[in-house]
């Protein structure tokens, strides 16, 4: 079942929970993330990401990421993640997209806004949330960034509350990304969230709340961030992470056995599936903050 993004984050605010927004630019992954939801009886977020265009293209992933959507048992969202082009916006929508984000973090605010502002009367016409991003995270999901940084490293500016809530007022956004000490990529040491930044934009906005860079974080850190108003998570660099390293597990055992052994592609997609599975599982479970089966 295809519902859109405003519908589902409700649901997220209504149980004090968050939904997962797994980024799946492979059929693996795709499959995964769909096959979990039904399990578990959870909400998912079925996402693509502009920069991920020269790993699955939006003309053929999306159609597809639609289609098992729509006839999926499980609640399914199915979102343009980190767009930074209205036009490729666009043409998610008319896929049948559910969901968009559009991402001018990294532009003045002033430009930010206004095509935000755009953004959200183009999904408009659809039946299509829209999210939006104020604060950044230095690093960009569709650009260059310092793989392995910290917040600080990469140049966060953390969300400031008092502009959150005239950004919204302007906007119109369903949900709001906000920076409070998450990257892109792979943490460096631990992770330091600044829950007061968090817990100062939910004293001004009743809009749910969205974490991006949530691969790292610690399940306490992902409850104390639920129950400080995130309702959406994005997913998605430790999952590939533990996916890789169980291909290439799968080939190092076929190769123990004998060094003539025969690797075939299917073996590698199929470990990786399997660890995707189970990792998406744990995630989707401390998500749900202790909520019960929702689908």
């Amino acid at each position: 079942m295809i519902i859109n993004l405003r519908d589902i984050c409700a649901v997220a605010e209504q149980n004090n929970m968050a939904i997962a927004s797994f980024n799946v630019p492979s059929f693996e992954a795709l499959r995964a993330a769909i096959d979990v939801a039904e399990e578990t009886d959870h909400p998912v977020i079925l996402s693509h990401a502009e920069g991920h265009e020269p790993l699955a293209p939006l003309d053929s992933i999306g159609p597809v990421m639609v289609a098992l959507a729509e006839r999926s048992s499980a609640m399914l969202c199915v979102h343009l993640d980190h767009c930074e082009h209205l036009s490729y916006m666009r043409r998610a929508l008319e896929i049948g997209f559910t969901g968009a984000m559009y991402d001018g973090s990294f532009e003045p605010y002033e430009v930010n806004l206004e095509n935000s502002q755009r953004a959200a009367e183009m999904c408009s016409g659809f039946d299509c949330g829209i999210e939006c991003e104020l604060g950044s995270m230095g690093s960009r999901e569709a650009g260059q960034r310092d793989e392995g940084g910290t917040a600080e490293e990469s140049g966060a500016v953390y969300t400031d509350p008092d502009q959150a809530a005239d950004f919204i007022a302007s906007t119109g956004t369903d949900i709001l990304a906000c920076s409070f000490g998450t990257v892109h990529g792979i943490y460096k040491g631990e992770p330091h969230l600044n829950f007061k930044v968090l817990t100062d934009i939910r004293d001004r906005v009743k809009i749910p709340l969205v974490m991006h860079g949530g691969s790292g974080v610690s399940d306490e850190d992902y409850k104390k961030a639920i129950d400080s108003g995130i309702r959406k998570i994005n997913y998605y660099t430790y999952g590939v992470k533990y996916a890789g390293e169980a291909a290439c597990a799968e080939m190092e055992a076929k190769r123990s056995k004998s060094a003539d052994a025969i690797v075939y592609w299917h073996d590698l997609t199929s470990a990786a599936y399997s660890r995707l599975v189970e990792d998406f599982d744990h995630v989707v479970k401390v998500f749900a903050n202790g909520a019960k089966q929702l689908a």
